[in-house]
C-alpha cells in the first residue's frame, strides 16, 4: 500500500503554519479554526476523495487517512474538518448525478462546506433505528420535525446530511427501515425551522444540538431511495472508523515524540529522566501498541480499497488506535509530570482531544459487542 510520503510532507508543511500558540488561543475561547480549515481547503486536502469529474483529486481512502494522520501528528486538530472526508461518501456513492453536479464541485473549492452530520439524538444515542426525527412528505417538500445532538460543526457548515424517519415504525417492521437521507441547505434553513444551539465540552470541538420545527426540505434533496437511508449511512461508517483510527495513530505519534524528547532533555538527580526504566518502558510500550494499531489500520484500508467488507477490521482499527492514542496521552502526561498540565506545552490540550475517541464516533463497548456477535458468533447482547 502506498505511503503517500509526498502528501504527508506537504500536509506537515501546511500544519507548521499553525503552531501550538494558534491552537491554544482557539481552545481558550472555544473558537473554530476557520483559517486552518480554509488553508486545508485551498490546498485541496479536503477534496481528496471527491472524484476528478467533480473537481476533486479522486484519490483512495488511504490518501485521506495519510492527510488526517499527519494533521494530528503535527499537533493540529483534524476534528474541525474530518467529517467532510467521510460524509461526502454518501453523496458520492448514492446521490443523483444532478446532486453531485450541484454540490461536489463547490465542496471541492470550498464554496460550500459539507461538515454537519445529523444522526444522533438525545433519546436514542447510537440506537439509530430508534431515532424520532421525522420527515413527512407534503407536496414537493419534506417537512422535518425533531432534534439531533452532537451535530458537530453545524454552525460552520453550509450543508448537512440528515437521517430522518420518512415511514412510521410499525409492528413487524425492521427498525432501520423507513429512514431516509436528506441534504439540508443550512444557509436557508437557519431561522426557517432550524435552530442551532452550541454545547460547550471539555475540548474545542464546535459541537451543537439542532432543532427542526417544520423545516421544509425540497424532495429533490433526497439522496437515493426513500426509506433506504440507513443502508446509505452504514456504507460510510467503515470509512469513518478507519479515518478516525488514522487520526488516533497521528495523535499517538505526537505524544510519543513529545514524551521521548522531553525524557531526553529533562534532567533530575543529575541525569536525564529518560535513563530511568520507569520512564522509558511506558513510552516504549506505548510505541509498540501504536505500531500494532497502525498495522490494523493498514489492513482495514487494504480491504476497503479492494472492495471487500472490512467491518471487523475497521472497528478493530478504530478501537486499537483509540486505545493506543489514549495510552500515549497518559504516558506523555506522566513523563512531563506537573508540566504536562501546563497549557504552554500543548500536552493537556491534545490529551483532552484524543480522549474523545474512546467514545466517538462509536464507543469501545459497541465495537466489542460487534466483534462478539459478528466475528465470534456470540449471542447478541443488546
Amino acid at each position: 500500500m502506498e505511503h503517500y510520503q509526498d502528501i504527508r510532507d506537504a500536509v506537515a508543511r501546511l500544519c507548521a503554519r499553525f503552531p501550538g500558540e494558534y491552537w491554544r488561543a482557539l481552545d481558550r475561547d472555544m473558537t473554530y479554526p476557520g483559517e486552518f480549515v480554509a488553508a486545508l481547503t485551498q490546498a485541496g486536502w479536503l477534496s481528496i476523495l471527491i472524484p476528478e469529474a467533480y473537481d476533486g483529486s479522486g484519490l483512495p481512502l488511504s490518501a485521506a487517512a495519510a492527510v488526517l494522520e499527519e494533521i494530528q501528528r503535527a499537533g493540529c486538530n483534524g476534528g474541525a474538518c474530518h467529517a467532510q472526508m467521510y460524509t461526502m461518501g454518501t453523496l458520492v456513492r448514492h446521490g443523483s448525478e444532478a446532486q453531485k453536479q450541484r454540490y461536489l464541485p463547490k465542496v471541492a473549492t470550498g464554496e460550500l462546506r459539507l461538515q454537519a452530520f445529523g444522526v444522533t439524538e438525545p433519546s436514542s444515542g447510537t440506537d439509530t433505528g430508534a431515532l424520532k426525527t421525522t420527515a413527512r412528505l407534503d407536496g414537493d417538500h419534506f417537512v422535518v420535525k425533531g432534534q439531533k445532538i452532537w451535530t458537530s460543526r453545524a454552525e460552520h457548515s453550509d450543508l448537512m446530511l440528515l437521517l430522518a424517519r420518512t415511514t412510521p415504525l410499525k409492528d413487524g417492521m425492521k427498525k432501520t427501515d423507513g429512514l431516509s437521507v436528506l441534504i439540508v441547505d443550512m444557509r436557508e434553513a437557519v431561522g426557517n425551522g432550524l435552530t442551532i444551539r452550541p454545547i460547550r465540552t471539555m475540548m474545542n470541538h464546535a459541537t451543537t444540538e439542532v432543532f427542526f420545527d417544520d423545516l421544509r426540505v425540497p424532495v429533490e434533496n433526497l439522496i437515493g431511495e426513500e426509506g433506504k437511508g440507513f443502508r446509505y449511512i452504514l456504507s460510510g461508517m467503515n470509512a469513518e472508523r478507519i479515518l478516525i483510527a488514522a487520526e488516533c495513530i497521528g495523535d499517538a505519534k505526537w505524544f510519543i515524540e513529545k514524551a521521548s524528547t522531553y525524557a531526553k532533555e529533562r534532567h533530575v538527580f543529575g541525569r536525564a529522566i529518560g535513563q530511568n526504566q520507569g520512564i522509558q518502558f511506558p513510552i516504549a510500550r506505548a510505541y509498540a501498541n501504536m505500531r500494532a494499531a497502525e498495522l490494523m489500520v493498514r489492513q482495514a484500508l487494504s480491504l476497503y480499497e479492494a472492495g471487500k467488507n472490512p467491518g471487523a477490521e475497521a472497528n478493530m482499527a478504530k478501537m486499537l488506535a483509540a486505545d493506543a492514542s489514549n495510552e500515549a496521552a497518559n504516558v506523555c502526561i506522566q513523563t512531563y509530570g506537573g508540566f504536562g498540565f501546563a497549557e504552554e506545552y500543548d500536552v493537556e490540550r491534545k490529551f483532552r482531544e484524543t480522549r474523545l475517541y474512546q467514545v466517538a464516533p462509536i464507543s469501545t463497548n459497541l465495537i466489542l459487542s460487534y466483534l462478539s456477535e459478528h466475528v465470534l458468533g456470540l449471542p447478541r447482547s443488546y
